[in-house]
């Protein structure tokens, strides 16, 4: 139970700001024999978690951007803007990707997008992208 929790706290924190890699405890645990199924569910549950996080501070904390520690410069943020209004909430679903995946979660608090709609798009897109990684680790490891 404690490998379960630990990827959930893993992915978890792999989708906010801070750096964690749940890819590779994944696929550490699934080839430990760990179930899979349970796997895909906790990691695809603690990183859509994840991402409501920075949904929230993308909703409620836009008014520090002016502050040292806030994560995202001001370049960055319009320009995520234009991106988002122009492919929409559809972009969600590639939440899971690196490098603007946290920053799309972020935008989408900010364009204040109906919040049971992000949190299907991303849990969507987040599971796709674990059921992938599993099904890739079972083709390279039968054999």
């Amino acid at each position: 139970m404690e490998a379960y929790l630990g990827l959930f706290a893993v992915s978890f924190l792999a989708a906010t700001l801070l750096p964690a890699a749940s890819e590779v405890m994944l696929t550490g645990l699934l080839a430990s024999g760990y179930d899979p199924f349970m796997l895909w569910l906790c990691a695809t549950l603690g990183n859509s978690l994840g991402s409501v996080v920075n949904y929230a501070l993308g909703r409620y904390f836009l008014h520090y951007q002016d502050r040292k520690w806030f994560p995202f410069s001001g370049n960055k943020l319009e320009t995520s803007q234009v991106w988002f209004k122009r492919y929409g909430v559809w972009s969600l679903l590639f939440a899971w990707a690196p490098v603007f995946g946290d920053l799309l979660t972020f935008i989408a608090g900010i364009m204040r997008v109906n919040f049971v709609l992000f949190v299907l798009l991303v849990s969507i897109g987040k599971g796709v992208r674990y059921a992938v990684l599993l099904g890739a680790f079972h083709v390279f490891t039968a054999g």
